[in-house]
């Protein structure tokens, strides 16, 4: 199965959807991710907080596809923000993937009490130079946030990977990232354990397309123009998930998902470092 990839603002590819690792670990969270890979997942994404580099190397090596067959992403932590402590990370990142280069490099949350994230974007901009990571970009950053970056550093992200799900449509952040040329990437995407299988748009298209909730989700993510990254440890489920490049869902289908959002529909709010899911 060929997956569409979208062109970023530095002129790489990005795959149209991704593999989420987290909580994949130990011998079932490398059998899970070459599972993925087996499946045609091609863009794998990890985190130096997800305690799982190591895994995702192995199933990589597993995997014997050609490197460059894959686009592997990590993330720096917001407590390693000074700008040796961001190179540091980076170069942890490698080791304990057992690569030589990352093909996209995140800044894991602004860490904005601390406000280091300029020095750890400054880091991202020299790494990529020195050709040890490929493309560049941040998570869970405002429009604030991504103002100063740019205005700071004349360098835009490539990505910005939020918490995007139908209860959390993130329109403003998704605007913002369009207006700056940068790819919006969602985590949980299908909103963990308070999916809207059972909501009447979703369920409803479901039906109509022959397809299941979970992969009309995903669709309209697709069709928003974001890169799901959903995670799961199933073989079959893995397939589902990546399935949906074959159907279409209507403009009203898609607005009527993104009128799901709701105040209280984020999954998450507070310090990242503490939760592993950013």
């Amino acid at each position: 199965m060929a997956i569409p990839t979208h062109t970023l603002n530095d002129g790489t590819a990005l795959p149209a959807i991704g593999f989420g690792t987290y909580p994949l670990r130990g011998d079932d969270g490398v059998a899970a991710v070459q599972s993925a890979i087996e499946n045609g997942y091609r863009l794998i994404d990890t985190a130096v907080n997800y305690e799982n580099e190591t895994e995702v190397g192995e199933a990589i090596r597993r995997s014997g596809l050609d490197r460059d067959e894959l686009v592997v992403a990590s993330k720096i932590p917001g407590r390693h923000h000074g700008y040796d402590d961001a190179i540091a990370s980076v170069h942890g990142s490698l080791e304990r993937l057992g690569l030589e280069r990352l093909d996209l490099q995140l800044i894991h949350w602004p860490n904005p009490s601390v406000g280091q994230y300029v020095e750890a974007w400054r880091a991202l901009i020299d790494l990529q130079e020195q050709g040890l990571v490929r493309s560049i970009g941040v998570s869970n950053f405002s429009a604030e946030h991504l103002e100063r970056i740019i205005d700071e550093t004349g360098v835009t992200p490539a990505v910005n990977q939020i918490e995007l799900h139908p209860y959390f449509p993130q329109s403003v952040m998704r605007d913002a990232n369009e207006k700056y040329g940068i790819r919006t990437e969602s985590w949980s995407p299908l909103g963990k354990r308070r999916a809207p299988f059972a909501e009447p748009p979703v369920a409803a298209a479901a039906e109509r397309l022959g397809v299941t909730p979970g992969q009309v989700i995903l669709r309209w993510q697709v069709q928003l123009g974001a890169v799901p990254i959903p995670k799961s440890a199933t073989p079959e489920r893995q397939r589902q998930n990546l399935d949906v490049f074959g159907f279409e869902l209507t403009d009203d289908e898609v607005a009527a998902i993104t009128a799901l959002g709701r105040p209280d529909g984020r999954l998450f709010g507070g310090d990242p470092d503490t939760h592993e899911e950013m």
